[in-house]
């Protein structure tokens, strides 16, 4: 969300904004709903001192002057109720319109409706040359029976897995193992619950625009969350964080679900898009700074490239465009690991500045070094998702019998052992 005064003075970039995120917004509706507000207000203002002023001279008036000042001042009152209604109606209008206005995006990000127009800035690791028939994650799982990928359609329908044995103790450990890398690097470890209410999606900035994509609960007037930063963009909610807590960084882990609608077609087979997974998040509330959020970006971004090289996944990092980047974000990042099966990279992190769109619709506030109160700038990134992640694993490091060699980060995790 954008305050109203900084539409007003950036009226261009605003506009730039609608147009290069492709947004239907209709932002002179906006300002004229803003005025017609204002007008409102004032004159309710002026017809609330005019019944106070009234009623000021009650203690001096004679019986019949009471009965003339009651008269007045019950006809102020009905007015002011009266516009105090029509105020309500418009200030609805006018948040349902802010909760749809874009952030500003970044100057450097390529301008272009999908992600066609994404660019890569840089490719990392060597994509495996192998000398025989490779196997995808799929016939790879089958044939060391990890998985009853079949069986557990029967029981939970389309895009569900279950994975057993081996692979799925490795889907436990390599959680702990982002947990705790990312951790260490100082970020607070924290579980949070995939069950949200519907303000904590829309102060992450999921709603209004992508209900149709998300599990509703609707006996307990909830949803069920697709990433651990819905209920952390809200666990602060109200608050005013003082400066000595800042900034505050957590590693969140949770259940997470998409409903995946739109999608039908895509990916059916395998782990690659499925309703349920596990995922590791990382997330910043840190000053309202560009510098600072740019440095936390890049950290962020790192931490994710250094998960990937410890699994010896070779991937590429883009630079999304403005349409595909999402209605609040100043600044957007992918990372694409490398699938043998289909021969090209596929999105496995998404590394987001929102800077304060996000916190104005959370209400996140901190106190900054001279004790004002401000909007505080957020972030995130994914640092481990499964059981995507297990698709190129499984695939890039395959043998000709069949096997999966493990990378050296993960032996000391599954017993030492070399392979899967």
């Amino acid at each position: 969300m954008l305050s109203m005064d900084f539409i007003k003075s950036n009226r261009a970039d605003v506009e730039r904004a609608i147009r290069d995120k492709g947004v239907s917004v209709d932002l002179d509706a906006l300002l004229a709903l803003d005025s017609e507000s204002r007008a409102l207000k004032t004159q309710i203002d002026t017809l609330r001192a005019s019944r106070n002023a009234i009623s000021a001279k009650f203690k001096d008036a004679s019986p019949a002057e009471k009965a003339a000042l009651g008269t007045e001042a019950k006809a102020a009152g009905a007015k002011a109720g009266e516009l105090e209604g029509e105020l309500e109606t418009k200030s609805a209008a006018i948040r349902e319109i802010m909760l749809k206005m874009p952030g500003v995006p970044w100057d450097g990000a390529p301008v272009g409706p999908d992600e066609t127009f994404n660019t890569v800035i840089r490719t990392e690791g060597d994509v495996p040359q192998f000398d025989f028939e490779p196997l995808d994650h799929v016939a790879l799982i089958e044939k060391n029976d990890w998985a009853d990928l079949s069986r557990i359609v029967q029981v939970s329908g389309s895009r569900t897995y279950c994975l057993k044995g081996r692979l799925a103790i490795l889907e436990m450990k390599l959680m702990a193992y982002a947990m705790d890398k990312i951790a260490a690097a100082g970020f607070t470890a924290i579980t949070v619950p995939a069950i949200a209410r519907e303000q904590a999606f829309l102060n992450q900035g999921q709603f209004p625009g992508h209900v149709e994509e998300t599990y509703a609960l609707p006996n307990d007037d909830a949803y069920l969350a697709g990433t651990a930063e819905v209920a952390l963009t809200s666990l602060h909610s109200g608050e005013i964080v003082e400066w000595s807590k800042m900034p505050i960084t957590y590693a969140g882990y949770s259940p997470c679900f998409r409903r995946e609608a739109g999608s039908a077609g895509k990916d059916v087979r395998g782990l690659l898009r499925v309703h349920q997974f596990l995922k590791v998040e990382q997330w910043v509330m840190c000053e309202a700074d560009e510098a600072v959020s740019a440095e936390w970006h890049a950290k962020l971004l790192g931490l994710a490239e250094s998960l990937l090289q410890d699994l010896e996944i070779p991937y590429q990092v883009i630079e999304t465009s403005t349409g595909d980047m999402g209605l609040g974000k100043y600044r957007m990042n992918d990372i694409e690991s490398w699938v043998p099966s289909l021969n090209k990279y596929r999105e496995t992190h998404s590394c987001s500045t929102l800077h304060d769109w996000q916190a104005r619709r959370a209400n996140l506030r901190y106190r900054d070094a001279e004790g004002k109160v401000r909007f505080a700038h957020t972030l995130n990134n994914t640092a481990l998702a499964s059981p995507r992640i297990l698709v190129p694993l499984l695939e890039n490091h395959q043998t000709a019998d069949g096997r999966v060699r493990l990378p050296k980060a993960m032996r000391e995790l599954m017993g030492g052992d070399e392979y899967l």
